[in-house]
């Protein structure tokens, strides 16, 4: 009898989840996080597309309590809606300043990953941000500018400039908001290249040396090739952290002065549940316009990351 004979023999033997045990074995470890994540992501955005087609304040049942007003809560928003039109337009003020937070958190993970006389104090120093709360950076950056006693009107003071009362001027408070949040998420940006530095190769480093590249040469053409990975997660984290920004505001501006600094997260929550609410279809909406804007981006980044690796592997 020739081996394959005998293993064959022996399989047959054996149950069915010992024939099998190599492929189902990680299915095991993955569906409860499937089942989590389709109870808790999954069905609520379906679920929000049904209650955004209804007028609906969030007592009783949907079926029974709510009134089916089809798309006329997206009429109103896209036509009618001052409010939804500010916030949209602030969504879009954080999503362009947010990027920044991509080079910016690039260029300190270029500067950390050097072997330094105390370079893990300064690894400590610029990790900080990113293991704070939101609410802490927010009650920080309050602070910052105070208008009376704030650290920023101190600086501006001190090279000639009249102190600016920041959070509440309706033309300056969404970018102060900004601001804050583009420091903690710098960390993190910063986080993510630091591991992808760890993983570059040097062999492909040392031979750019050798054919004479380096400087912006060396990092265009052979780092960031290699940090790919780590710059679509930057980018997918920055667009999602963007587009759901609410905490800041909330401590920092609570939307405010008159309105101007609500971002459509915000403005979803006022709808849907402060005082001025119970509106949960017209929230609904707002939440489904801000799910589309995020997938509209990913999506797209993730067609482009696509077509670079289909190319890469021609």
């Amino acid at each position: 009898m020739t081996t394959t004979s005998a293993w064959n023999i022996t399989l047959a033997k054996q149950g069915w989840y010992k024939r099998n045990e190599i492929a189902l074995t990680p299915w095991l470890f993955l569906i409860p996080g499937i089942v989590m994540f389709t109870m808790y992501v999954v069905f609520p955005i379906f679920q929000s597309f049904q209650i955004s087609l209804f007028k609906w304040d969030g007592l009783g049942k949907l079926g029974t309590h709510g009134e089916y007003v089809g798309l006329a809560n997206y009429e109103k928003l896209l036509t009618r809606d001052r409010s939804f039109n500010i916030s949209l337009w602030n969504n879009l003020k954080w999503l362009i300043f947010y990027l920044v937070s991509i080079p910016a958190g690039l260029l300190i993970a270029l500067f950390l990953n050097q072997a330094v006389r105390g370079i893990r104090l300064y690894k400590s120093l610029f990790f900080f941000p990113f293991v704070i709360s939101q609410i802490v950076v927010g009650l920080v950056f309050t602070w910052f500018y105070d208008p009376q006693y704030g650290l920023f009107n101190g600086i501006i003071g001190f090279v000639g400039f009249e102190p600016i009362n920041v959070l509440g001027d309706p033309g300056l408070a969404t970018y102060g908001v900004i601001a804050a949040g583009v420091w903690p998420q710098t960390a993190f940006c910063m986080i993510l290249y630091l591991t992808g530095l760890n993983s570059v190769d040097t062999e492909q480093v040392e031979a750019a040396r050798l054919d004479g590249a380096k400087g912006m040469k060396m990092l265009w053409y052979v780092i960031l090739p290699q940090l790919r990975p780590a710059t679509f997660i930057a980018f997918v984290v920055t667009v999602i952290g963007s587009l759901r920004s609410f905490d800041l505001i909330a401590i920092m501006t609570n939307g405010g002065p008159f309105g101007s600094s609500r971002v459509l997260g915000f403005y979803m929550f006022e709808k849907s549940l402060s005082e001025y609410g119970f509106k949960m279809g017209y929230g609904a909406a707002i939440a489904v316009i801000l799910f589309l804007i995020m997938m509209i981006f990913i999506g797209y980044f993730l067609w482009r990351t696509y077509q670079d690796e289909k190319a890469a592997n021609q």
